[in-house]
């Protein structure tokens, strides 16, 4: 889905149905990258934003997580002291 940009593109099919961003309505959208992430590009999860465009701005938050990489956002001991205690 991703490498091959199907979402971006709207190509995504599921079920046999495409897959629009944009008719995502529903829904609150909650975005989240590493900082330091050296596997998706930065910004690449904040694009969603653009994407979804039925959802309303109030409904759409993005969150960078300080000096994580794409693993230590949910894992490790980055994520226990720096993200998770903080909930």
């Amino acid at each position: 889905m991703f490498q091959e940009f199907r979402l971006a593109e709207s190509t995504w099919e599921v079920n046999g149905e495409m897959v629009r961003p944009q008719d995502i309505r529903n829904t609150a959208l909650f975005t989240i990258e590493g900082e330091l992430d050296d596997i998706s590009g930065s910004g690449q999860t904040r694009a969603a934003h653009d994407l979804c465009t039925g959802i309303a701005k109030q409904h759409k938050r993005h969150f960078t997580a300080e000096k994580a990489g794409h693993y230590g956002i949910f894992s490790g001991r980055r994520w226990r002291t720096a993200y998770f205690s903080r909930r």
